[in-house]
């Protein structure tokens, strides 16, 4: 995990290097002081000589003008290596997050994902600049500072010294107790985002029910939780703090003490002694500059663990290295012995399903809920690995084709059609990002919703709305046919695409589907009659796979499951 972190520095190695430099110069000028001022205590004013001291304030006043401006180096450039290091990362995690399985975003919640890509990078960021900037200068303070007092007075040094061990080891003790509770804040902080992503997406919802109230309360309890865990960080933070304050506070009262004995027992000069003084801030400072740090530190490598746990995630659907391109398929499908379940704590959806579709060909897929309609759709895209069996297109098996010219190849339409927010003509770009406008409003006629956008005030720029919003659910179903339309695949897969919509439009759109469908695959999931009479084959499906296969006529004279449904 470290050597992955400490991989984001390398792109902005200049920027590091000249931040660590800038703070070994500002190390090297507080170390500087007290030499000069043991100088001008011992030698210069004693022997009246005011034109040392004034040639040393000189030297020192043009050390402290280049320490300002390395500080302003380490406090811009600094920060915009971070930022930079946080963007690099944002930039990784959300590449991940679009190369990941639909089952991975099953299981997480929103919120918990938008808190990975905002406030854990923002802590990581303030991390990766502050932190290695602390260290640095620490261990020159420390190491340098130490040095001096041991040539000063090596007894009263190793004196103090092993009071300072003790501290090291109280906040090595107390620290895995902090980053575990900085742990727990993480986590909370996720449920909470989460919690409130899904309190404000369902607003419409809740004021329909009249359940703010009963919203209020459940994110109380959240809010609650949140709080609690930062309750307990922060009592880590308050012992961890406290206990180096008062193992610090030890130190100068013991060279208080102890230096006073020795200058009684001429083992020092009060001249050395107030020199001990002025460096013993920097052999205690590099520590009280880390615990200071101490919360941000475990901030950021608790965030940077969640961010790396992501980056660690093995997708379960990958391309096959010798993948073959799906680019002018015939549309020939076949399912052979295909059994699947969605979580291995689920019954099977489908157990052994068979099912040929030949090139060309219109079928329909009836069934009551739950017996894996939707579900034949998302594997044939791949969405989900199967547990057993083989999907072919074409006599390949699936997992052999390229997986983006394989969804490429497949279009589909759902019931509940997701709207960007944006513009509409943007919603139907995204069927084909690169096409020209004559081909959006082509599209858009074919799925007869042009006459409706030119209507709107601003046309094809009007904005729709957070998930479509300002659109009815016709609309927004229209908009996605028109992407279908401008994508033009050779598969096509209808999942309820007309359910949103009036008999007169709906029939219109049929009208359209027919023109788009020549020579095309098309699967449609429907239960409306006018959508499936026409259909080559209508396949009902139940619980234990296909009850009924055959053409409306043949499946009406039957008078099985499919005209009881029909009934319905």
């Amino acid at each position: 995990m470290f050597k992955k972190f400490a991989s984001y520095y390398k792109p902005h190695m200049g920027l590091f290097i000249l931040d660590m430099s800038c703070a070994i110069i500002v190390a090297g000028a507080d170390l500087i002081f007290p030499i000069f001022t043991r100088s001008v205590l011992e030698n210069f004013i004693p022997d009246n000589n005011f034109r040392m001291v004034l040639v040393f304030g000189a030297v020192l006043l043009g050390i402290y003008l280049l320490r300002m401006a390395c500080s302003y180096i380490i406090n811009y450039l600094g920060h915009v290596m971070g930022a930079r290091i946080e963007n690099d990362m944002r930039a990784d995690l959300f590449k991940k997050y679009q190369v990941l399985d639909y089952q991975f975003f099953d299981d997480h919640k929103t919120g918990e994902l938008m808190s990975n890509m905002t406030n854990h990078l923002r802590d990581i960021s303030e991390m990766s600049h502050h932190v290695p900037e602390d260290i640095l200068v620490s261990v020159l303070l420390f190491c340098g500072s130490f040095i001096i007092l041991c040539l000063i007075n090596p007894l009263l040094t190793f004196i103090l010294f092993a009071i300072i061990l003790v501290q090291v080891f109280f906040s090595i003790y107390r620290r895995k107790k902090m980053l575990q509770a900085f742990r727990e804040t993480r986590t909370q902080h996720g449920e909470l985002n989460s919690q409130l992503e899904s309190s404000l997406g369902g607003i419409r919802l809740t004021k329909a029910f009249c359940n703010e109230e009963f919203e209020t309360k459940k994110f109380e309890k959240y809010n609650e939780d949140f709080k609690e865990s930062w309750r307990g960080a922060y009592k880590q933070l308050g012992i961890f703090v406290s206990g180096n304050e008062f193992l610090l506070g030890l130190v100068n009262l013991t060279l208080l003490v102890v230096g006073g004995f020795f200058v009684f027992r001429a083992y020092i000069t009060i001249t050395d002694l107030f020199v001990y003084f002025l460096y013993i801030n920097f052999l205690t400072r590099p520590i009280a500059r880390l615990i200071a740090s101490m919360q941000q530190i475990q901030q950021g490598m608790s965030g940077f663990e969640r961010f790396y746990q992501v980056l660690q995630i093995d997708p379960l659907i990958k391309n096959n290295p010798n993948a073959i391109l799906l680019n002018e398929p015939r549309g020939e499908i076949v399912f052979e012995n295909v059994t699947f379940r969605y979580n291995k704590d689920f019954d099977d959806v489908l157990t052994a399903f068979n099912l040929k579709i030949e090139s060309g060909q219109k079928i329909a897929i009836i069934g009551e809920t739950g017996v894996g309609k939707t579900t034949i759709a998302k594997l044939l895209s791949r969405f989900y690995p199967l547990n057993e069996g083989h999907i072919l297109i074409d006599g390949v098996d699936i997992a052999n084709y390229d997986l983006y010219s394989l969804r490429n190849a497949i279009g589909q339409i759902q019931q509940d059609v997701y709207i960007f927010y944006g513009t509409i003509k943007e919603n139907i770009l995204y069927g084909k990002p690169d096409a020209t406008d004559e081909e959006v409003i082509e599209a858009a006629k074919k799925a007869n919703i042009h006459h409706f956008i030119e209507s709107l005030d601003h046309g094809y720029s009007t904005i729709t709305g957070e998930r479509g919003v300002k659109l009815s659910g016709g609309q927004k179903q229209r908009i996605a046919i028109a992407r279908l339309f401008l994508k033009s695949p050779k598969i096509l897969i209808l999942d309820e695409a007309t359910s949103a919509l009036d008999n007169e439009t709906e029939r219109i759109i049929q009208n359209a589907f027919d023109n788009l469908s020549a020579d095309k695959t098309i699967i449609v999931i429907a239960h409306r009659l006018s959508t499936i009479k026409n259909c080559d084959k209508i396949v009902v499906l139940g619980k234990d796979g296909i009850i009924e296969a055959g053409s409306h006529e043949e499946l009406l004279q039957k008078e099985g499951v499919y005209k009881n449904l029909l009934s319905i």
